[in-house]
């Protein structure tokens, strides 16, 4: 049983946890993702580490409320326990294993589009400890569902905030904000992007137009987060591969946005699934064959 040291509202059905988990919190790096449920009967959720704290022991962890199991997540405070708390899954960020002087010398840019905010904040957090400066944009449909807001303050080097609404920050998409500051003359030599499926797609389209190394996170379609579901492949240039396992973070450039969301809701329904395996065949489950998701 992990315990929940902190439960609070960030935004309308969006909630943060800090949960009592040390040997997650002594081997997780930024990008890695665990595995939460909240009892026996409950569904396996995964989740982007936003945060840790090794001598405490502690994992941060961000829940939108979309289904029947994070609905019931949203409802636990300090003191309730979840049944299972798996991690760290997932290959670190790939900064974290690069020369450090070497990253000083890159200018970086991170782009998150609403709890997207959650998985951006640990990784320039981590640059910062390191003397390293990223500029971040924060995109959210209104300004009350911005999250996080002072504490990427604190360690981005330009913070901008932006809103569909226009009623807080820049008025627009995150898109429009990359063009801006590109327009001002900033150069970027690479961009990390992290949120829904379509704003990762649309940044990655302009960022190749823009001539800027871009590396986004599949998390939004992992499902079983172990590789043998299947649920989270998807093609990466001439590749097959699995967000939880290979990933979550690829290529942006080479990732096939279209066939991954269309793939996601086909994956849904029983009869989509059956779709699925007939035209992957071997490749449909990674390989293993042994889940028997299709059943």
């Amino acid at each position: 049983m992990y315990q929940i040291m902190k439960a609070e509202k960030l935004a309308d059905k969006i909630f943060l946890m800090d949960v009592h988990a040390p040997r997650v919190a002594q081997h997780c790096e930024p990008g890695q993702f665990v595995i939460v449920k909240i009892d026996e009967k409950g569904e396996r959720i995964p989740l982007t580490i936003c945060d840790y704290d090794r001598e405490a022991g502690t994992i941060t962890i961000v829940v939108q409320e979309v289904g029947a199991s994070t609905t019931k997540m949203g409802s636990l405070k300090a003191g309730d326990y979840f049944r299972d708390f798996t991690g760290p899954l997932g290959c670190p960020s790939e900064f974290v294993h690069e020369d450090i002087e070497t990253l000083k010398n890159k200018k970086m840019l991170f782009v998150a589009g609403g709890v997207g905010a959650a998985p951006v904040y640990p990784q320039v957090k981590w640059l910062k400890e390191r003397g390293i400066d990223a500029d971040v944009i924060v995109g959210a449909k209104t300004k009350d569902m911005l999250i996080l807001e002072d504490e990427m303050k604190a360690v981005a080097g330009n913070y901008y905030p932006c809103t569909d609404d226009g009623t807080y920050g820049h008025a627009g998409m995150v898109t429009t904000m990359v063009e801006e500051l590109v327009g001002e003359g900033k150069k970027y030599d690479v961009c990390v992007a992290i949120g829904p499926m379509i704003m990762m797609k649309f940044v990655c389209l302009l960022t190749k137009k823009l001539e800027i190394p871009t590396i986004v996170s599949m998390n939004p379609i992992m499902v079983d987060g172990t590789g043998m579901c299947g649920a989270c492949r998807l093609q990466v240039g001439d590749e097959i591969k699995f967000a939880c396992v290979d990933g979550p973070e690829f290529d942006g450039h080479l990732v096939d946005f279209d066939q991954a969301m269309k793939r996601s809701q086909m994956y849904k329904t029983q009869e989509g699934r059956a779709l699925l395996k007939l035209q992957e065949g071997d490749t449909h489950h990674g390989g293993c064959g042994h889940c028997g998701g299709d059943e």
